[in-house]
């Protein structure tokens, strides 16, 4: 089972949700991504917020659409993707994807990218990628980790999320790297790129921030 969460940042930052709607799929809105969904066709299975970013015509047609709604009030200690993200962890998917995560407030950004990290410290096998128009975004643990050539998504950008990533190894790619420590902050391994179909990178501490984007 694979997961899609639909949060309410730019809709001009969506991709095209109709290449994730395959089988199998149960797809979560998040306050205005659930009137995004809604105008796209799709039916969320189940819609988490409080919903202070829609009008109370929007909320209408919500609470008219929807069969199951997880309502808070606005003071609250999680985001309301940080509630829908928990509720899809608990479902124990193969997969789960963010949309909507990205541009508009930079403070929501960092914490939707930081959620990536929930799985990683539960164990869990779960694996998390955030997905706009320009980017996919997912965390990895340390260890080797095979990684295909995307055509869109050309450029490959590692960034660590802990203070330093330790031994990393490039293979395949068009600057390769031979355990190298990269501390936080810096910019080395920003815009690579593969020059074969598949290439590895591996280290052996820390946690990396994966990024694959397109111009």
């Amino acid at each position: 089972m694979i997961i899609n969460i639909l949060a309410g940042g730019p809709e001009e930052l969506l991709p095209d949700l109709r290449e994730y709607s395959e089988e199998q799929v149960l797809w979560v809105g998040v306050d205005r991504g659930v009137f995004h969904l809604l105008n796209r066709g799709i039916k969320p299975n189940i819609a988490f917020g409080d919903f202070d970013s829609v009008t109370p015509d929007e909320l209408s047609f919500i609470e008219n659409q929807v069969n199951e709604m997880k309502r808070y009030k606005p003071e609250k200690d999680e985001t309301d993707m940080e509630l829908a993200l928990n509720w899809a962890l608990a479902q124990r998917p193969e997969k789960i994807r963010l949309f909507g995560a990205t541009g508009g407030r930079i403070d929501h950004l960092m914490a939707n990218v930081q959620l990536l990290y929930t799985p990683l410290l539960e164990n869990s096998t779960v694996k998390i990628c955030l997905i706009d128009r320009y980017n996919q975004v997912f965390l990895t643990s340390p260890g080797k980790h095979k990684i295909k050539k995307l055509k869109n998504e050309k450029y490959i950008s590692f960034v660590p999320l802990t203070l330093m990533v330790a031994n990393l190894t490039l293979e395949g790619f068009k600057f390769p790297l031979k355990n190298r420590h990269i501390s936080l902050g810096s910019t080395l391994c920003i815009s690579n790129e593969l020059i074969n179909d598949y290439g590895t990178f591996s280290f052996s501490e820390g946690i990396l921030i994966v990024i694959r984007s397109h111009d």
